[in-house]
């Protein structure tokens, strides 16, 4: 036997793949001089094959079809051309022209598992799942390729919602071909989407002892530790990630988001800053070194981020609620309307934008304008409980009594056993002289929560001077 060195086996591999690449090209530049001048030219079915799939994977789909036209001229026999042909029908939703040809195909050649996989494939576009599942188990007896089969089994398990089936044929997959990286990625989501963590993380270790250069592999296990908050392991599996690519942007970013669960923010920054040398800044790398270089009372650091972060995405809305927010944290009321305000110029519609508008104006006095930003926060959807009650209690200021009444009568379809709720319901009733509900209203607060009767006390002072009223709860308090 020749004693050939590594050096030489790569050349000659190298050499292969390039006389093939030229073939492939001048096969290509061949076809399309010959649509060029109208001349016809010969192409073995092979030829035809490659080019046809070219074009389809170009997305030139009236190309692809003008080649297989050709090719089916030249070569009415090939059963390669007409499987290629049944291909393009099943795309074009052709499906019964695509059955008739199969079954003329499956007369000559019963054992061309290609033939199944297209049955099946039809099968699946017409949701018959099961059945496809049964014709990729045929298909099974006579193909050389079983990754492939096993990967398009497991992608009909996913469409019947049976995941347990789905991570099991994914495995297989993986057991004939561990380099398949769309397997390995359904494989994960299968034992995510069956809460398998744990269980998912013992797979990759096992599937890591195979093959220990995946990065891939390496950056699953890392986001499955992540989310079970071993934040540790998470980093020590991303930072192989990244040993082995060393521009795996995906790996940088969850291990700077670990670090900065875990309060290394310095080295945190220093990840996310990694991604933005990888691609261009992302609005929420920008961001996250804002908040990390705001943790570490780097102010004006924090803010030039901030401001990066909304000139990258106008549209992001935790970047401007970011400087809003940081702003009101300095008690610098001013800054954070004008912030605000920029941001509602831009999304008008945006309750968290709306709720901060209200909450700063209350903090300056401006008790209207506070109480138009808690009426259109929930008018685009804030239902929690303390953005109603800081309307509630702002209406009440205004002396507008009826209108919190209607207020809290609404909240109470989102909170129908809420104590707060039913104090202010009461105190409202009482100051606009409907004993009758307001006592209702008392005696349901006094039930979900005894304790919490000083709200009468605190927001009502004229209610609570009334004897009445301090009589009716503490004879609650003796029953």
């Amino acid at each position: 036997m020749p004693n050939f060195k590594l050096g030489q086996i790569l050349k000659t591999d190298s050499m292969q793949l390039s006389n093939e690449e030229e073939d492939y090209n001048l096969s290509l530049s061949k076809f399309e001089s010959m649509l060029k001048t109208n001349k016809v030219l010969f192409f073995d079915s092979e030829e035809f094959e490659e080019i046809i799939l070219h074009y389809l994977d170009s997305g030139k789909a009236a190309l692809a079809k003008k080649a297989l036209k050709l090719a089916l001229d030249q070569h009415p026999k090939s059963t390669g051309l007409k499987l290629v042909q049944v291909e393009m029908l099943v795309y074009d939703d052709k499906l019964d022209i695509a059955e008739k040809l199969l079954n003329e195909l499956y007369a000559i050649e019963p054992h061309n598992e290609e033939i199944y996989i297209q049955k099946a494939n039809i099968c699946s576009k017409r949701d018959q799942h099961e059945k496809a599942v049964e014709l990729l188990k045929i298909a099974l007896q006579y193909t050389d390729d079983y990754a492939d089969v096993y990967n398009l089994i497991g992608m009909e398990y996913l469409f019947m919602d049976n995941l347990e089936m789905a991570k099991e044929s994914f495995i297989k997959c993986l057991e004939e071909d561990i380099e398949d990286q769309s397997a390995l990625y359904n494989v994960v989501y299968c034992f995510e989407f069956l809460d398998q963590n744990e269980e998912a993380i013992k797979f990759l270790d096992e599937y890591i002892e195979k093959n220990p250069y995946s990065e891939i592999a390496w950056h699953q296990k890392g986001r499955l530790h992540y989310g079970l908050k071993d934040y540790e392991n998470a980093i020590r599996a991303f930072d192989y990630a990244t040993l082995i690519d060393d521009e795996f942007l995906g790996a940088f970013m969850e291990k700077a988001k670990a670090l900065e669960r875990l309060g290394k923010l310095e080295e945190a920054i220093e990840s996310y800053n990694r991604t933005i040398e990888l691609e261009d800044a992302t609005s929420y790398a920008l961001l996250r070194i804002g908040k990390c270089h705001e943790k570490l009372g780097h102010k004006a650091e924090a803010l030039k981020f901030y401001n990066q972060t909304v000139h990258e995405d106008p549209l992001l809305d935790k970047g401007w609620i970011a400087i809003t927010d940081f702003y009101l944290r300095e008690q610098n009321f001013q800054k954070a309307l004008f912030y605000v305000n920029k941001a509602l110029a831009i999304d008008n519609q945006n309750r968290l934008y709306w709720k901060r508008y209200a909450t700063i104006n209350k903090q300056m006095n401006f008790f209207e304008e506070a109480e138009f930003g808690y009426r259109k926060a929930v008018e685009f959807g804030d239902t929690e409980i303390d953005t109603w009650l800081f309307w509630v209690d702002i209406l009440q200021f205004l002396g507008e009594f009826e209108t919190a009444i209607h207020t809290l009568l609404e909240a109470t379809d989102y909170f129908p056993e809420e104590s707060e709720i039913e104090y202010r319901l009461s105190g409202l009733y009482f100051m606009i002289n409907d004993d009758r509900k307001a006592k209702i209203h008392l005696s349901n607060a006094l039930r979900l929560n005894f304790d919490n009767y000083v709200l009468i006390e605190d927001l009502f002072p004229v209610v609570w001077e009334q004897k009445m009223v301090q009589n009716y709860i503490e004879k609650h308090n003796k029953q």
